[in-house]
């Protein structure tokens, strides 16, 4: 039995007729670029997250790049980021002009809280906490260290939808979070989709303009923006789902409660459940020593798996005019070797799960 990594038809099939409807009355309506769907989904969103301005664009890297923008952040700047992510974490920061400063990350993946400060100097104006893999990172900790150091924080938001701190969803302490819709995500759209979320006014009217070519009002440039609009059909898609986020989560929680009872062996370590924080499960990464031969055999058993991320980003070669070295990154380097994530949706089912874990089993002999 083949086990698809994510099975995006799958969750097609359950909304088929939602979804195909609200993609007629795109086409009916000619709405393609923003209107009226967009500023629907923007409404939805911000009653979601329960932040008040909700802007959408057209891919999560924009939503990045345009808020540091917004934010005041370029040349000669430092923004502090997590040493595994996706590039666009890091890519926003350079894009702006301004130099990413990476961290290690802690046992979890998330950015070690506890080497931050020795980051910061004189020029570093913001922080970027990645709620990586859908794990949040501890925003009460993030904000202390921001503020004691009058800081901007821009929570990278893209795998993460509906994650909690407390009682509190990720995305709201900062100053502004940012939102990643690609097809494969918790809340996936069509195509590339993202969004910006802030409580700040001022911030959100800079983004909005930024986002729509530096427009307030038609022909109202107040500055040179750029072209980041979420197409019509997007938004139509995107609102069909919404809805069943908080269901799909509860799906995705338990798919990582069953992984986790059937692979109690010493030869994998788990994802961490840590209390007080309500991870959403994106992906479920597992480490192993053995990872890449692993890899091999879950694939000749037909079970695609995947790797977030390979490389950390500081030893990328794009960085490496900064001289960065493996000693300098230990957590990040080792968990790099280890990685694998395993087959994760809401649409998994309890047979698949037990497939995957009595393959993983059998190649350590259990």
């Amino acid at each position: 039995m083949r086990i698809p990594f994510v099975d995006l038809k799958a969750q097609y099939k359950s909304l088929k007729e939602e979804i195909d409807m609200a993609i007629a009355s795109v086409i009916d309506e000619t709405a393609f670029i923003s209107g009226k769907h967009a500023q629907h989904f923007e409404k939805d969103f911000s009653a979601f997250t329960g932040v008040e301005h909700t802007i959408a664009c057209a891919n999560g890297t924009d939503s990045l790049e345009i808020l540091l923008q917004a934010m005041g952040v370029g040349r000669g700047d430092e923004v502090i980021v997590p040493a595994i992510s996706w590039i666009s974490t890091s890519e926003a920061v350079s894009t702006v002009g301004a130099r990413p400063v990476f961290v290690d990350v802690d046992e979890h993946g998330l950015m070690d809280l506890t080497q931050v400060e020795s980051r910061i100097t004189a020029h570093t104006k913001a922080i970027i906490p990645v709620h990586l893999y859908g794990n949040p990172v501890d925003m009460a900790r993030v904000m202390e260290i921001a503020q004691k150091h009058r800081l901007l924080v821009l929570e990278d938001c893209a795998q993460s939808h509906g994650a909690m701190i407390g009682d509190k969803q990720a995305g709201t302490f900062g100053d502004a979070a940012s939102y990643s819709f690609y097809p494969g995500k918790n809340l996936g759209a069509y195509g590339d989709a993202g969004a910006m979320s802030t409580s700040n006014e001022q911030l959100a009217r800079v983004s909005r303009a930024i986002a729509n070519h530096g427009q307030e009002g038609k022909h109202n440039h107040i500055m040179e923006g750029r072209n980041s609009r979420m197409d019509g059909l997007q938004a139509a898609i995107l609102r069909v789902k919404l809805p069943h986020l908080q269901l799909w989560t509860e799906r995705r929680i338990s798919r990582a409660a069953l992984y986790t009872q059937l692979l109690d062996i010493p030869e994998v370590k788990l994802p961490v459940v840590r209390k007080g924080f309500r991870h959403v499960y994106h992906l479920f990464v597992i480490r192993t020593q053995q990872r890449d031969a692993l890899a091999v055999h879950l694939k000749e058993q037909g079970i695609e798996t995947s790797i977030h991320y390979p490389v950390p980003l500081p030893l990328m070669p794009c960085y490496k005019q900064y001289n960065h070295t493996p000693t300098s990154f230990p957590m990040a380097t080792s968990m790099a070797a280890e990685i694998l994530s395993l087959p994760m949706y809401a649409e998994l089912t309890d047979g698949q799960v037990g497939e995957v874990c009595s393959a993983i089993r059998s190649f350590f002999g259990h």
